[in-house]
């Protein structure tokens, strides 16, 4: 890879892809060092016939111990707004950009730190698998770091949330906040007003998924 992480191996990709090929060498991919400090890789689940997909950052704290993404609480975030936009769990692919969780101990807890640039790029051969293996109609960014991942460094969340963005990943690929930035609102009104922009990009989604 680059300075940063020396030379390691790739990912353990297998030859044929299947979500439960991919999960089961994910845990053993040394492409970063994020194992290291990890319970377990988390690959992304969802319906089998998922037409959408979204992708976040990395797992949390929960995520790490359960081996599930969104799961902790901006997963419940998550689940309310996908209820609240009419979009059933059984339409959904839910995963991230990094499958291992980046912390920095801090007594008992495990405080998240956002994964560098080069760990990013050691881990997207799994988004690829995944992508291509579930071939999402919609595909959703849930945050800065999924977004640049996926579409260059250029993607800002406040300039591009809920519009449809020109990409080969699916038919229709947009941007919008990850539930976690929600949480960290410090009023009520700041988050419930979060919430609400949150809950109309996928909205937006769920009426385009309806038309198609």
């Amino acid at each position: 890879m680059t300075s940063l992480g020396g030379d390691r191996p790739p990912p353990p990709i297998p030859d044929r892809l299947s979500r439960k090929a991919l999960g089961e060498a994910v845990q053993g991919c040394r492409a970063c060092d994020l194992y290291e400090g990890a319970t377990q890789a988390v690959m992304g689940e969802g319906g089998a016939k998922a037409s959408l997909m979204l992708v976040g950052e990395q797992p949390g704290d929960r995520e790490d111990i359960e081996g599930r993404p969104f799961v902790g609480p901006a997963g419940k975030v998550l689940d309310r707004g996908l209820e609240r936009a009419g979009i059933g769990r059984a339409e959904v692919y839910i995963t991230n950009v990094v499958k291992h969780f980046r912390y920095k101990a801090s007594g008992k807890r495990r405080i998240h730190q956002k994964p560098d640039r080069w760990q990013v790029s050691a881990c997207m051969p799994w988004l690829e698998g995944e992508l291509e293996v579930v071939k999402p109609a919609a595909l959703v960014c849930l945050g800065a770091t999924a977004a640049q991942a996926l579409l260059g460094s250029q993607a800002r969340i406040g300039r591009d949330r809920g519009k449809p963005i020109e990409s080969s990943l699916a038919e229709l690929v947009t941007i919008t906040t990850h539930p976690s930035a929600i949480l960290r609102e410090r009023g009520e009104a700041e988050r419930e007003a979060a919430m609400d922009e949150f809950v109309a990009d996928l909205s937006t989604v769920a009426a385009w998924l309806d038309a198609h």
